[in-house]
């Protein structure tokens, strides 16, 4: 589902992504793992374009993302083809991003309205059933400032839903919650799991990692340390760096 070849990004003279490659099979559920300053939400954004690289390639289901390849040379898509490509993608932020001046049903058929060109009948419908996944079947026409974070958040993991995408990324979901909040984040994303979908997960919820992940990708100052099954990264660490970061994590 998700190829990363040897990704670089640079913000200035920062070097922040250093030759990554990562493989994601479908299905599959990925964590990303390391300091702040790692490169791991600089990688999340680069997936789905919100970021430009500066070498390599990614592709997602197949398809390059945000470039098409012409004799081993890649050009960037038109703002409208990098939309198409990028609308099977969904993406859970830290901060939820939702629209304070919608109702939370106006804020999950915005999209599939505007971008996929569904008609707001089925939008709708769709996003009445997803709340009731979350568990939000009665706040449909409540404004995000009268929910909690943690009703916050699941709103928009159920937003980025009805856009029915095949891959989900979530950059650190749950680090601007109360801690009591946490869990009810963390349920709706083991759900998705249990469902098949494609998941890569920036976080420093190591349980949860350790519970769902496939494979554990630990990072540091912008390149891959270790990755592999959550058993051997979490509890058999090979590299000193990551025993030194689980050690003060756990």
């Amino acid at each position: 589902m998700v190829e990363a070849r040897d990704v670089h990004k640079h913000f200035g003279s920062n070097h922040v992504v250093r030759g990554i490659n990562l493989t994601v099979a479908r299905g599959e559920v990925t964590c990303l793992l390391g300091p702040s300053g790692s490169g791991k939400s600089t990688l999340l954004r680069c997936i789905n374009h919100l970021e430009k690289i500066d070498a390599g390639s990614i592709s997602v289901d197949g398809e390059l993302v945000g470039y098409r390849r012409v004799d081993d040379k890649l050009y960037e898509l038109r703002d409208n083809e990098i939309a198409e490509r990028r609308r099977s993608i969904g993406m859970v932020f830290q901060h939820f991003n939702l629209f304070p001046h919608m109702t939370v049903l106006e804020n999950l058929i915005e999209a599939p309205i505007q971008v996929r060109r569904e008609k707001a009948k089925d939008a709708s419908a769709r996003g009445r059933e997803l709340l009731a996944r979350v568990g939000l079947s009665d706040k449909a026409d409540a404004y995000p400032r009268s929910l909690s974070g943690g009703q916050q958040q699941r709103v928009a993991i159920a937003r980025a839903l009805n856009m029915r995408p095949t891959l989900m990324l979530f950059d650190e979901p749950t680090s601007a919650l109360d801690p009591e909040l946490v869990g009810e984040v963390l349920d709706v994303m083991r759900g998705l799991a249990a469902d098949g979908m494609t998941m890569i997960v920036v976080t420093h919820e190591i349980g949860f990692a350790r519970e769902v992940a496939d494979t554990v990708t630990f990072m540091d100052d912008g390149v891959v340390v270790e990755s592999g099954p959550p058993n051997e990264v979490l509890d058999a660490p090979q590299h000193q760096r990551t025993r030194s970061f689980l050690a003060k994590v756990l």
